[in-house]
């Protein structure tokens, strides 16, 4: 783990796109930015652990991590796939109380850290930071809510469903579609609550139809419109 990036570095304007900034004045931003220290992080390194304190929150400058966490039967359950601009470990800042998930990288990621209490203060000053907080809390809370609706779906729709999750989160519009990370089967798997062999099954199926394209580090989804009418 090394740091990569001086502060001011990281006030650049990568940050400043994240969707949280968006709106937040030029000013502002850069003041709450002041104390955030990046730092270049290996592929499967555990960032947080649950149940660990907060003391930080933590922007995503490139790379992906995955929110992990166990149900009752000590199943590894992956909850969302965090891509650049996103943010995590806001809400053990905001209550206080241990962390209630695990963040583990998936690719060499670099990470920003903010103090909790600029956080905070960035949230008391600031109205329009709540606002993009309680926008980003309400779309994940959505999220949640639809793949839990599709639990008892057939395999097809429950995959069809974690690549559209992945395209709203986390896709790249371009030439050709929009492009999620070719994240490997068992993060799928565990994303959709199917076997690994079941979402191969699915996603070659899938491919066959021309509604995706799997490149070796993306997934090219053509029509979004189309993937989505295969959700029964």
């Amino acid at each position: 783990m090394e740091d990569r990036y001086s502060v001011q570095a990281t006030t650049n304007p990568l940050m400043h796109l994240a969707p949280f900034f968006q709106g937040l004045p030029e000013t502002v931003v850069e003041q709450a930015l002041t104390h955030l220290v990046s730092r270049t992080h290996p592929a499967n390194q555990v960032i947080l652990l649950e149940n660990d304190w907060g003391g930080s929150v933590y922007f995503i400058v490139e790379g992906w991590v995955k929110i992990r966490t166990y149900n009752l039967e000590g199943k590894e359950v992956t909850l969302n796939i965090l891509g650049k601009g996103e943010l995590f470990g806001e809400m053990a800042a905001l209550d206080e109380v241990p962390r209630s998930t695990d963040v583990i990288t998936l690719t060499s990621t670099v990470i920003g850290s903010m103090p909790a209490q600029d956080f905070l203060k960035l949230l008391q000053t600031e109205p329009m930071a709540g606002v993009r907080l309680a926008q980003l809390m309400a779309r994940r809370l959505r999220q949640v809510n639809r793949r839990l609706r599709l639990r008892e779906s057939d395999s097809q729709s429950r995959v069809a469903d974690t690549l559209l999750f992945l395209a709203e989160g986390q896709g790249k519009k371009g030439e050709g579609g929009t492009k999620i990370p070719n994240l490997p089967h068992r993060e799928l798997s565990s994303l959709s609550g199917l076997a690994r062999e079941t979402v191969t099954r699915v996603l070659t199926r899938l491919e066959k139809k021309g509604l995706i394209k799997r490149e070796q580090d993306v997934i090219c989804i053509p029509d979004l419109s189309a993937l989505e009418r295969m959700i029964v």
